[in-house]
Order: structure tokens, then sequence, then C-alpha cells
């Protein structure tokens, strides 16, 4: 199954590439662009510039710690190859600091996302430091970010989507993970994407605030993975008003009948928002969901449209 998924999106990597904008900078390990490192490229990019900026990443394993500062803004990453251009590097939450101490969860990341309007094209962004707790591939932490055929390879806390105020969306992207693979507080719309369960876990720990309408919301995706039957949950609330709605997804038999925990707190069922819309597929139970949880009606399903989620920010409108 894993081999055909990468076939797909090798595929779709070859399509992407073909109609590509000319770059501004290009990054290649043998020397043959204008850096041979991402980082480097990233800190060539003007302060505060309003204009996009492209960055062309040739194939290749990069093994670096980047930052996108929040003065990088605009800025887009396109891969020549999605499965051979990887982005990795190998922190975890419990690995130590000059000063001894545990990095922590934030900490861990390979790739950390300040600046506004970034995007990304046929990318794979890693951790590669295996089963070792918690160990971030990409802190997304930028507003109006795009990622667009795209990979998110690791195991606990993979993808950390930070902040209240964000908006990201992510279409036709591949993410995998064990406990609470896609984490935070941004509103975050997964369009089409594969979610490949590991182990077994929680797919989803979102830290939705309280004055925020939308948090998490995956249209049309296909949850798969090597986890046994009944080993996944669909979602636990990190924090109290966690919100996630999966509309018309396929759900295996890796979900559990209940669909949703509420991480050992009764109260987070008075305040968290779990919902579902004609789910497909074995793991589809909706009468053996908890209580708690939403089985969305026509009326209620039809408010999720991007403008609506997204507070008026359309990323497919272009």
């Amino acid at each position: 199954m894993k081999v055909f998924i990468l076939f797909v999106f090798t595929l779709i990597s070859l399509t992407a590439v073909a109609t590509q904008v000319k770059p501004d900078f290009t990054v290649a390990t043998d020397g043959s662009g204008n850096f041979k490192t991402v980082q480097e490229a990233i800190n060539a990019v003007p302060d505060f510039r309003n204009k996009l900026t492209v960055i062309f990443i040739k194939k290749g394993i990069y093994e670096e710690k980047l930052i996108l500062a929040a003065s990088k803004k605009n800025v887009k990453f396109i891969g020549e190859n999605l499965n051979e251009t990887i982005l990795t590097y190998d922190d975890y939450a419990q690995k130590k600091n000059a000063f001894g101490e545990d990095k922590g969860t934030s900490g861990s990341s390979s790739f950390y996302i300040y600046g506004e309007g970034f995007s990304a094209e046929n990318i794979t962004f890693e951790n590669s430091s295996g089963p070792v707790g918690q160990a971030v591939a990409v802190w997304a932490g930028g507003d109006k970010s795009t990622f667009t055929n795209c990979r998110f390879l690791g195991f606990q806390d993979t993808l950390y989507t930070y902040g209240a105020n964000n908006r990201q969306y992510y279409k036709n992207c591949y993410i995998e993970g064990t406990v609470d693979y896609i984490f935070g507080a941004a509103t975050a719309w997964f369009e089409n994407c594969t979610l490949y369960c590991k182990k077994q876990g929680y797919i989803t720990a979102a830290s939705t605030a309280d004055t925020t309408k939308y948090g998490y919301v995956f249209n049309k995706c296909k949850i798969t993975g090597d986890a046994a039957a009944n080993s996944f949950y669909l979602g636990r609330p990190w924090r109290p008003y966690a919100k996630v709605v999966f509309l018309r997804c396929e759900l295996p038999e890796i979900i559990r009948p209940e669909g949703w925990n509420n991480w050992g707190k009764e109260s987070n069922e008075q305040t968290a928002y779990y919902a579902e819309y004609k789910s497909t597929g074995k793991g589809a139970n909706a009468k053996k969901r908890v209580n708690w949880s939403h089985q969305l009606t026509e009326t209620e399903y039809k408010s999720y449209i991007l403008e609506n989620v997204f507070r008026g920010w359309n990323p497919e409108g272009k």
C-alpha cells in the first residue's frame, strides 16, 4: 500500500514540476544551483518582500534544521521530485540542548515557519529521529500557509499547526504518524489528503482557541496505514475547545468505533466539537460514536467552505 501511495505522489510531483514558475533561487547539493543548502537560500530572501520569492530545490537529502523567519514573507518552495527532495533533521523532545535541558516538543522541529504566505509543492518534510516520543517534522506558525503535494514523515507529533490566528491549507498531501500526529491551534483545511496511521494512537490533538470558530477540517481525505484494527481515534482534545470535522472521508477498520477520546477529562466533552459528515468505509460507525460527537446535517455541512473556515481567505482563489 505504501509503495502505491509513493508512486501516485511521484506522478503528481512530475506533473506539478512541469508547470512550475521560474525560480529566483535554486538549491542543489552538488553545487549546480545558487546555494548548496536550503537555509542559505532562505537567508538570501529580502526581508519583508511583498512579492513572491520562489526557491527551487533540486533532488537530494538536505539534513538541516531550518528556520523561515517572520521577515521572510511570501516564500515558495518547489521541489524537483516529491520522493527525492527531502528536508530532514533528527531532533526530538528529550534530546538535550547546549545547556543539558530537554529540547521539548517545539524545540524538536526540523523546520520552523514564521513567515506569512509560505507555500510548498513537491517537498518531503521529515523528522528522522524515529519512535522516540515527540519529534516534530514541521512547526507551521505562519498565517496563510499552503502545502500542495507534500509529504510529512514522522512518528509522534509529526505536524504542529501552531497559532490560534493562523490559517493553513494542505492539498493532496501525505501525513503519517502515531500519537497526535496532527496537532495545534491553527485553523487548517486538509483537502484530498492521505493520513497514514502507524502503530496506534490519535490522528489529531487540536488545541483550538475558544474564540476560534473552526479548527481542523478534513475534506475528502483517506485514512490508511499499517496499524491494527480499532487502534486509532480520530482525535482527542489537547485543549478543551478543540474543533475537528471529517467531511466525506474514507475511514478504514483502523478507526475505533467510538471515534473520539476525551483525553481523560469528562469536562472536555462539553467544550470540544467533533463531527463527521458521510464518512465511508469500515471505520465509519456513526451509531457507535461517542454521544458527545456530532453527525452533521446537510445544512451544517454546507457552511464548510474555504471562505467561511478561513475568515475570507480562499487559497484556491488565484
